[in-house]
């Protein structure tokens, strides 16, 4: 258990002694140190992002095709055509997506250390000027506005993540992440799709929204429960209904377009 879970744990409990444990000086150094680790090794929003895309845009297809046709076939074929294409499409989107979020933050990287190297004391007034915000005046504004500047790598690292609010991403993270996404879009769709393999089309639609709304009830009950601690039930129940609309109106088409 991270640190920050480990607080947030106590929080949710109002337990002082767990609180004080995920503040104590030997974790507060340990998770600064490894805080880039932690970060990296975070795949949740990429594994719902991918299942939930895959899981609601397969249903919302095969929910389409199968009110106009009773030929499961004719479904299976289109939910499994739109399986790889949407798992390509998103890890595609992922990928590209990493890569442009690492571009940009080393060109504002590569900016601010330009800026520091030749205009510094405009950094150091955007230093002073930020530190001010925070409520800081006077000599110890002075003090701290002097430390920071004193070492460039520090200042650098200030401007990135208090000015900016940027946080450092690897061109090498884009691959892993696409990974994630793609294979978890092919999961998700394979959840609505899997009853057409077994059984006809009219108990398949029935049985496919029962396990789709199962299981977009439980990834928004497992995201409550990793990120807020708290109203799982609610998150869970929001996140059903809004994967049932969004694939429902697939339906509502295919039913306007039904093959006789």
């Amino acid at each position: 258990m991270s640190r920050i879970d480990q607080a947030r744990k106590g929080y949710l409990s109002k337990d002082i002694s767990t609180t004080n444990q995920a503040h104590s000086s030997d974790a507060i150094h340990e998770s600064i140190h490894h805080q880039e680790k932690h970060l990296s090794s975070f795949n949740l929003p990429d594994i719902i992002l991918g299942g939930q895309d895959g899981l609601v845009n397969v249903l919302g297809i095969i929910l389409g095709i199968a009110a106009a046709t009773a030929d499961s076939r004719i479904v299976i074929i289109a939910g499994v055509a739109a399986t790889f294409a949407e798992s390509i499409s998103m890890a595609a989107v992922a990928y590209t997506s990493k890569l442009t979020e690492a571009d940009y933050y080393k060109s504002e990287y590569e900016r601010e250390k330009w800026e520091i190297d030749n205009v510094s004391e405009g950094e150091k007034e955007e230093i002073k000027a930020l530190y001010k915000s925070y409520g800081f005046s006077g000599k110890v504004l002075d003090e701290i506005i002097e430390k920071i500047t004193s070492d460039k790598q520090v200042w650098l690292k200030v401007m990135m993540e208090q000015e900016l609010k940027l946080t450092p991403i690897e061109r090498k993270q884009a691959l892993p992440v696409s990974i994630i996404v793609g294979i978890s879009a092919i999961i998700g769709s394979l959840i609505p799709l899997t009853p057409y393999f077994f059984l006809s089309v009219k108990s398949a639609t029935l049985l496919s929204l029962v396990i789709s709304s199962l299981a977009l009830f439980v990834v928004g009950y497992y995201k409550a429960q990793k990120t807020l601690g708290r109203d799982f039930i609610k998150h869970g129940i929001e996140m059903t209904v809004i994967g049932m609309v969004s694939a429902l109106v697939g339906y509502l088409v295919g039913n306007m377009m039904k093959i006789s």
